[in-house]
């Protein structure tokens, strides 16, 4: 009898839009095609998930990979490699490049750069600029485009957009969900005096909360009056996420597994520049905030803004180290011992590691475990604890400011469109990354 089916895999706990349960899931050509019971002697390949947990694909909607121009830190397959190893199906990668990700031309070169090199599923947000802005209908619906990225910012050259009539001209040409990196360019220039060398817990100091929360706020009066949706990217501070709590009607918002897991400043005494990131790790006090955000329901979605830079370019005397770290590999695990821990729900998990990115960005047939959708499964041991090591990173920069942290809930099993990528730690298949599609960018 001929196999009907590519792979099964039988007997996890499979969590999706009607709860949990212990279920088979059947796979045929990258595709979900049944659910429920399966006769495992029509199958290709069955794997044996009793006692695991079967989540929809983990979307990271941020991470830097540098490439190209800054190769020497990360590229598209050891960022991919990292994000697979820790259970992530897919990612929106930065315009921060050189040359930037602001014409069609270096999107396309993005593009064939990670299509069956990049271990996971790939998108590109593709900056939004003063020079391109009446270009961007046509941009943000080009093969590949996440949509538009806007550093107000922390960013240089043509990829910092300050001023509210430039954000303004954007918005105006956007018809996808704009993403914005929200803090005050005005505000971070007259208070660098502030930084003191030598001393990265400066940083917060300098970049404050109400550098974050007065950019936040421009943004959304320029977002209303524009009639655009926005997304803000990785909120810092408890100030933003009560005010976001009143802007739904035009903002979703963004949160990272490091300013819900560190604060300074402890973290800066530990860590010292490992920790320094844009926007700033704060206090616990602004911890406690964003987790408020995230058990409300104001936090859309979970991202890492995975970042990397060499330890030679981390240990410089602060200010002159750089800002950033990994994060790709590590949101799984962090995030899982958080669910553990009883910070958050499993279902919150995947509402906002997968159902929600779908949901923000108009992702096409990914976020769900359900029949139709692509086979992306993030497999993973809620009860198996270990502890991260910087020889577990994959990134080419090689080490994580989680090493020596021990985690209960792991990442056993990367699948994307019915290809097992990764399997207990190993990668298994040849990298197979594709571009992500989006409703709202099919071609006509």
């Amino acid at each position: 009898m001929a196999d009907i089916y590519d792979l099964v895999l039988a007997g996890g706990n499979v969590v999706n839009q009607d709860g949990e349960g212990v279920r088979d899931v059947a796979v045929r050509d990258g595709r979900i095609v049944h659910i429920g019971s399966v006769d495992p002697s029509r199958a290709g390949r069955v794997i044996d998930c009793r006692g695991l947990t079967i989540l929809p694909g983990v979307i990271d909607t941020q991470v830097h990979f540098r490439e190209p121009g800054l190769d020497h830190k990360e590229d598209l397959e050891t960022g991919s490699r990292a994000a697979v190893m820790g259970g992530v199906t897919a990612v929106f990668e930065m315009p921060n490049t050189n040359p930037q990700t602001v014409t069609a031309e270096a999107l396309a070169d993005k593009v064939r750069r990670g299509h069956h090199r990049m271990h996971c599923d790939f998108a590109f947000w593709v900056g939004g600029t003063h020079d391109n802005a009446a270009d961007i209908p046509e941009l943000e619906r080009l093969p590949g485009a996440a949509g538009i990225k806007v550093f107000m910012g922390s960013s240089t050259g043509d990829l910092l957009v300050e001023d509210d009539e430039g954000v303004g001209r954007i918005l105006r040409q956007t018809r996808r969900r704009a993403a914005f990196h929200s803090e005050d360019e005005m505000m971070l220039r007259e208070r660098k005096d502030l930084r003191v060398p030598g001393d990265p817990s400066s940083h917060p100091v300098w970049r404050s909360a109400e550098v974050a929360l007065r950019c936040t706020r421009r943004l959304v009066r320029i977002a209303r009056n524009e009639g655009a949706a926005i997304h803000v990217l990785h909120i810092s501070t408890a100030d933003e996420m009560r005010f976001l709590a009143g802007c739904k009607d035009v903002a979703s918002c963004e949160v990272t597994p490091h300013h819900l897991t560190l604060a300074g400043p402890e973290a800066y005494e530990k860590l010292g520049t490992l920790v320094q990131m844009n926007p700033p790790v704060r206090d616990g006090a602004h911890r406690a905030g964003i987790w408020e955000g995230v058990a409300q329901g104001v936090a859309d979605i979970l991202g890492s803004d995975h970042a990397p830079h060499t330890l030679e370019e981390k240990a410089k005397a602060y200010p002159d180290s750089p800002s950033g770290m990994t994060g790709v590999q590590t949101l799984v695990p962090t995030m899982l011992n958080h669910v553990a821990a009883g910070r958050m729900t499993l279902a919150r998990f995947v509402d906002m590691t997968s159902a929600g990115p779908a949901r923000l960005f108009g992702v096409a047939r990914k976020g769900r475990i359900a029949v139709g959708y692509d086979a992306d499964f993030t497999v993973v041991d809620l009860k198996r604890t270990e502890t991260i090591r910087n020889g577990w990173i994959a990134s080419r920069c090689a080490w994580t400011p989680y090493d020596g942290v021990s985690v209960t809930g792991w990442p056993v099993g990367t699948v994307v469109r019915g290809h097992v990528v990764m399997w207990e730690g190993d990668l298994t298949t040849p990298s197979q990354g594709e571009t992500v599609r989006f409703t709202q960018a099919l071609p006509h």
